[in-house]
């Protein structure tokens, strides 16, 4: 078989690949180098920005396979009939730490998933939690400044996360998930996913309704604790998702949703739209609509996993935001990310390829035309304009217009009478006693670290959420004093 020919960038064939030319055996190097400089110029440049959050992370390609049919709720074409297929992306991130960081610490784990649909890219970007640490994005930052490094040691330091979690007792629920035995996943396959956020539908009648996203794993949840996730690589989770999807062992989750009229949303006991609360399955039960599977593994880790672009402003017909404060932040921050870190024209990279015809106004910047369909040639770059060829705009796939609180004024609305407690103490309490025990533990290692004030904020969570939650958290303290 005939090797193909190494080349420059611009094509021209490298005649060696060894050794650099000099002026003379022992001589310097000469600025006819041109293959060398290259090289070492590429070198330099071969890392962008890594993510602020979700740095580390782990994808492949897959499917999901619609088994109920949405047209009901929604116009989205990849809803509509019983067993079509989507293909999708799917990546798993751990989310405080940076590239360097181990698979197998205790953190949320990001749940980004991509449908490459026939009427353009849908993002569902959530996590393995259905809630989160905040319900203002105004807090993002002061949140993730408090889970990085330490500024002066750039060390881990437990205390500033409780610093932050104990003046944000919004935190508590999300707070009693990752301390609990679900904080450190086994694997990227035994994880359920969560759109977290409400997300909402809308179909040809122009008929909205509010939505949660369930992705739960058919491996079954697995978990470690502690002492078992020391003992793991550092890359553990990544090479059990490459090794399984390479060895035929695809995994798979079973999507479902929880379903909100816009009626009951007005009139329910808790604000659907906090980031920090659930949905009671009682009040709202799960509906099974299909599969997704996870079938094929990256070709390169870089220009798939790493520049992957997700972003909830991602949206298509039939498919919509909601008031949720959080999700509303993100429409802004995630595409603005996305442009600073890999470039203004992103979209345009294969993995972020929309799989239908793309035609737009924009034009120009750093990379324009990367060779996917993307309207950038002699075209008019314009609108409105009188070509016949230009693209136009289909007003009769809009969303319904969203509604606002009757009498609404502009604003900064605290929610200080929200209820933070109930639901964390609701959680306590579907565990068993060495859960409980072990949750306690978890909590009072990085808590014992903390100030005496900061500790007396905590416990007072606690004792709102259940008076045994603290109870347990003050006994796991004195053991460690």
């Amino acid at each position: 078989m005939t090797k193909p020919v190494y080349t420059l960038q611009n094509g021209a064939p490298v005649t060696q690949d060894e050794i650099s030319t000099t002026a003379g055996r022992r001589g310097p190097l000469t600025f006819d180098n041109i293959h060398l400089f290259e090289k070492l110029a590429h070198f330099n440049r071969e890392r962008i920005p890594e993510r602020v959050v979700h740095a580390r992370g782990s994808a492949a390609h897959g499917t999901f396979t619609l088994t109920q049919s949405l047209s009901d709720l929604s116009i989205a074409d990849f809803l509509q009939q019983e067993g079509q297929q989507t293909q999708v992306f799917l990546r798993f991130s751990t989310v405080a730490g940076g590239q360097d960081s181990a698979d197998h610490v205790r953190d949320v784990r990001g749940f980004a998933l991509r449908f490459y649909t026939q009427q353009g890219n849908y993002d569902i970007v959530g996590n393995n939690t259905p809630v989160f640490f905040i319900r203002d994005p105004l807090k993002f930052p002061d949140f993730i400044h408090s889970q990085k490094k330490d500024p002066r040691t750039n060390l881990p330091n437990p205390a500033h996360h409780f610093e932050f979690w104990a003046h944000h007792p919004q935190s508590l629920h999300q707070v009693t998930i990752l301390m609990s035995d679900r904080g450190i996943p086994k694997s990227y396959r035994h994880l359920n996913g969560y759109g977290s956020h409400t997300l909402s539908l809308y179909n040809a009648k122009g008929e909205r309704v509010w939505v949660k996203w369930h992705f739960k794993t058919n491996q079954g949840i697995a978990n470690l604790s502690g002492e078992e996730a020391a003992r793991q690589a550092p890359f553990a989770a990544q090479q059990d998702l490459v090794s399984s999807i390479d060895n035929g062992d695809f995994p798979s989750w079973t999507v479902k949703i929880q379903v909100m009229s816009e009626a009951e949303a007005r009139q329910y006991r808790i604000n659907p739209f906090d980031l920090t609360k659930v949905w009671p399955h009682q009040d709202f039960p799960l509906r099974t609509i299909g599969t997704l599977e996870l079938n094929r593994n990256v070709d390169n880790y870089f220009a798939e996993t790493e520049q992957v672009t997700f972003s909830p402003a991602n949206l298509v017909p039939g498919t919509g935001v909601s008031p949720d404060k959080v999700l509303q932040g993100r429409l802004f921050a995630y595409a603005d990310a996305h442009r600073y870190r890999v470039g203004t024209n992103h979209n345009q990279l294969p993995v972020n390829s929309p799989r239908c015809p793309v035609n737009h106004f924009q034009r120009d910047g750093a990379m324009a035309g990367m060779g996917c369909p993307v309207h950038q040639g002699a075209g008019v770059n314009f609108s409105p304009n009188h070509r016949g060829d230009a693209p136009v705009a289909a007003p009769a796939l809009a969303e319904p217009p969203m509604p606002l609180e009757s009498d609404a004024w502009l604003g900064q609305f605290d929610d200080q009478d929200s209820d933070n407690f109930s639901q964390a103490g609701d959680l306590f309490r579907l565990f068993d006693d060495a859960h409980k025990n072990r949750l306690a533990a978890n909590i009072a290692g990085g808590l014992s670290q903390a100030s005496p004030n900061v500790q007396a904020l905590m416990l007072a969570q606690f004792e709102k959420a259940d008076p045994d939650y603290r109870a347990r958290v003050e006994a796991a303290l004195a053991k460690l004093a």
